[in-house]
C-alpha cells in the first residue's frame, strides 16, 4: 500500500473541510439567491451555511456553540459573517442538499451492498416516546453501498420498525438513478420474495444470503438455486463463487460514517434528523472521493 498516498488523502480531507474560498464569490452568490425573491432578503450564502453545518455534523456543536464559532471566524476572517444560532437552525434544516453530488460517474455496471444501522436519539425522546413507546430509543439508516469504490449511493431514514427487506426496493430505486447496478448483495434481513422479484424486473442479478430453514421450492427461482447451492457445496463456497465476501464493504463505510459522526443524532424530531444524516451522507461521500 501507498502510505504516502494515503496520508496525503487524509490531510486533504482536512483542508477541504475548513476551505473557505466560497467567501470570495459571496457577493455573486447572494445575488443570484436573492434575484426575484419576495420578502426578506437572504444575508448568508448558502455554501456559507453549508460549511457551517459541516462543522456541527463533525464536531457535534449545538447552534448556540455554532453562533460562538461564527463570532470566532469573523474576528480572523472579516469576510465571514456572525449569524444567531435560530437563524443558523432555520436555515440549516431548509438547505439544499443532495447527498449523491460527489459520487464519482461511471456507465460501468457495480455491486452495491444493502444494509441498516440503528443510530441513536437520545434528545429526540419527546417524539419517540409518544409515538412508539420508552422501548423505541433509535431510527435506522439503510444504506446502499458501492462495494468498490464505498460510496453510499442511496439512503433512506426511517423509524426502527421498518424491516430491512421493506426498505430495499426503495433503496435500490434510488441508488438506480446514480449508477449503474450489476448485483444487489444482502444477508438474511434482505431475504424477501419481494426483494427477489424487485431486482430480478430489473435485471440485477440478486446475491442475498438465504435464511437458515429455507427451502428450494419456494420463492423466485435465483434463491432457489442459491439454497441448493450452498446445500450442497456450502456457504463459503457460494459466498465465494457470488461474490457475497463484498459485503462487507457496508460493514466498513457505517464504521467509518460512524467514527466520523458518531453514534446518536443531535435532531429532536425525525424531519431534523432526517435532514442531519443526508447533510452527513453528503459530506461522507465528499472525503471518501478526495
Amino acid at each position: 500500500m501507498d502510505w504516502k498516498s494515503v496520508d496525503e488523502r487524509l490531510i486533504r480531507r482536512g483542508e477541504l473541510i475548513l476551505d473557505l474560498e466560497f467567501l470570495g464569490n459571496q457577493g455573486k452568490e447572494l445575488e443570484k439567491m436573492n434575484e426575484g425573491r419576495p420578502g426578506p432578503r437572504y444575508k448568508l450564502t448558502h455554501s456559507y451555511l453549508g460549511f457551517l453545518a459541516a462543522v456541527r455534523y463533525l464536531y457535534a456543536m449545538p447552534y448556540r456553540q455554532l453562533e460562538g464559532f461564527t463570532r470566532a471566524l469573523n474576528r480572523l476572517v472579516p469576510e465571514a459573517q456572525t449569524a444567531d444560532y435560530s437563524g443558523i437552525r432555520k436555515r440549516i434544516l431548509r438547505l439544499p442538499t443532495d447527498p449523491y453530488e460527489s459520487l464519482r460517474e461511471s456507465d460501468e455496471p457495480v455491486s452495491i451492498a444493502l444494509d441498516s444501522s440503528g443510530i441513536k436519539v437520545e434528545k429526540a425522546g419527546g417524539w419517540i416516546e409518544r409515538k412508539h413507546g420508552k422501548k423505541k430509543r433509535y431510527v435506522k439508516l439503510h444504506f446502499a453501498v458501492n462495494t468498490e469504490s464505498h460510496e453510499v449511493v442511496a439512503m433512506e431514514v426511517t423509524t426502527d420498525d421498518v424491516h430491512d427487506s421493506e426498505a430495499a426496493p426503495r433503496l435500490l430505486e434510488e441508488a438506480g438513478r446514480h449508477v449503474k447496478v450489476g448485483k444487489g448483495l444482502g444477508d438474511g434481513g434482505y431475504d424477501s420474495g419481494k426483494v427477489y422479484e424487485f431486482l430480478e424486473g430489473r435485471g440485477i442479478e440478486a446475491v442475498i444470503k438465504p435464511r437458515v430453514n429455507a427451502r428450494t421450492g419456494t420463492g423466485p427461482s435465483s434463491r432457489g438455486h442459491a439454497v441448493g447451492m450452498i446445500r450442497e457445496l456450502g456457504y463459503a463456497t457460494w459466498a465465494e463463487f457470488t461474490g457475497y465476501g463484498r459485503r462487507w464493504a457496508v460493514e466498513t463505510v457505517y464504521s467509518t460514517f460512524k467514527r466520523l459522526f458518531g453514534e446518536c443524532a443531535m435532531g429532536r424530531s425525525l424531519g431534523s434528523i432526517a435532514v442531519e444524516l443526508v447533510g452527513k451522507v453528503a459530506l461522507y461521500n465528499m472525503l471518501v472521493n478526495v
